[in-house]
């Protein structure tokens, strides 16, 4: 059983991720100061103790008297006086000690201590060591009262920043509450309402645009589906009356063998134009759900055409027609499928072409490999308001759905099914008399 994680408040993400910045961001800010002043009071140290030996130093070698000799070391007193954080010291190379300031024991710690040679004064037995001592007590106090002022500074700025950017984010998020409240009413039998994007900032609009388009292809959906059923019961309707009808006639008295075959054939056609509905509509199914055609080579689209009007031949003699072909044609395609299509092209130009003219079958092929189909009669015009809906099922131009008998509205339908089995789409044109049906097949 897999377990979902559960879901994060958008807002409560972002104002955590805002307030783990602003830390982050204040932090390194907040270290960045203290290592500068740290560097800053450590250079400060380093340079009072090379000023304060050099003088030490000048001192002595202007002296050059005894260390103990009290002018020497009144100097000393007086160069010391004023800075308790320094302490000198002088010794002997035997480790004895020449002069100690006050403050040099004891010197507690933390200090830094600068070891160096000075002119053995007038007295002393070789050169003298000097030992200079800086406390830095004051200074680590002050980087320790530092730091603690800036953490709290980095949590108190955190906190700060945090709340508002949890206020900033709940109004930023306003707009999308917005939307939300506009989706909850909206229902199946309301599918004719839009999201109202004016008030909605620039970045929500492609999703507003894109959320209403899908409620209008959900609207027409919807209205093709009511129709589809309303035309379902219509077509089924017809046949089964049809088919009760005859039973009842029949039943109602003594028939001989002959009147009942009769029945029985009368109803074996309604029933044959039952399964034929059914059948198509299985077809259309099975394209909806996404089957592909069956890909094979079809050398030559013209022998093809050619066959489909060899059957079509008695019929076409009989209305006065002729069919040519025009173009040819060659790649990966499903040939019965194709069969199938220009056979419903073909009946439906038989239907409505003008007696004595004649019937164009154009193929056509693209240097990318994809081919044309295009079936072209003399007859009357197709209302522009009728082309886009020609390939709706049970969709007739006709209102008086002539033909209802041989034709139930699905053999455009399906000749769009199969285009788009193919990767194409279906196509149709009608001016000036001259009226242009038929599909376009991507190269596989």
């Amino acid at each position: 059983m897999t377990v979902q994680r559960s879901a994060i408040a958008l807002r409560q993400r972002l104002s955590r991720w805002l307030a783990l910045q602003t830390f982050i961001g204040l932090g390194l800010v907040c270290v960045a100061v203290y290592v500068v002043t740290a560097a800053t009071l450590n250079n400060r140290q380093d340079d009072t103790l090379d000023q304060k030996s050099a003088m030490v130093k000048h001192l002595l070698q202007e002296g050059r008297v005894p260390l103990g000799d009290p002018g020497l070391q009144h100097q000393l007193n007086d160069f010391l006086a004023g800075h308790e954080e320094l302490a000198l010291r002088l010794l002997e190379p035997d480790g004895q000690s020449l002069y100690a300031s006050s403050s040099a024991q004891p010197m507690q710690p933390p200090f830094k201590k600068r070891t160096f040679e000075v002119i053995a004064p007038v007295g002393a037995r070789g050169a003298a060591q000097a030992e200079l001592t800086l406390g830095t007590r004051a200074d680590e106090v002050l980087l320790r009262q530092l730091a603690m002022t800036l953490i709290a500074a980095a949590v108190i700025g955190t906190a700060a920043v945090s709340i508002g950017c949890f206020w900033l984010v709940r109004i930023g998020l306003a707009p999308l509450r917005h939307l939300v409240e506009q989706t909850r009413h909206l229902t199946a039998s309301q599918l004719d309402k839009r999201l109202d994007g004016s008030e909605q900032p620039r970045e929500l609009q492609p999703l507003i645009e894109q959320f209403n388009a899908l409620l209008e292809r959900l609207d027409h959906a919807y209205h093709r589906m009511e129709g589809f059923n309303a035309d379902v019961a219509h077509e089924l309707n017809t046949p089964l009356a049809t088919l009760i009808s005859s039973c009842e006639v029949a039943l109602r008295k003594s028939r001989s063998v002959e009147e009942l075959r009769e029945v029985l054939a009368s109803n074996l056609e309604d029933l044959h134009r039952i399964a034929g509905i059914v059948k198509d509509m299985l077809f259309l199914s099975h394209a909806d759900r996404g089957s592909s055609a069956r890909r094979t080579a079809v050398p030559s689209l013209a022998s093809l055409a050619s066959d489909v009007v060899e059957f079509h031949e008695p019929a076409m003699q009989e209305a006065s027609l002729r069919a040519e072909v025009i173009g040819d044609a060659s790649g990966m395609f499903d040939a019965g499928l194709l069969r199938r299509a220009l056979s419903n092209l073909l009946g439906n130009a038989t239907r409505y072409a003008k007696p004595g003219s004649a019937v164009l079958i154009q193929i056509d092929e693209s240097p990318s490999g994809a081919a044309r189909l295009a079936v072209v009669n003399q007859g009357p015009e197709i209302g522009r308001d009728h082309l886009p809906r020609l390939f709706d099922r049970f969709y007739r131009g006709d209102p008086a759905r002539a033909h209802s008998d041989m034709n139930h509205g699905l053999g455009l339908s399906i000749v769009a099914a199969i285009a788009q089995m193919h990767g194409g789409e279906p196509f149709a044109e009608s001016k000036d008399g001259v009226t242009r049906i038929g599909i376009e097949l991507s190269a596989k």
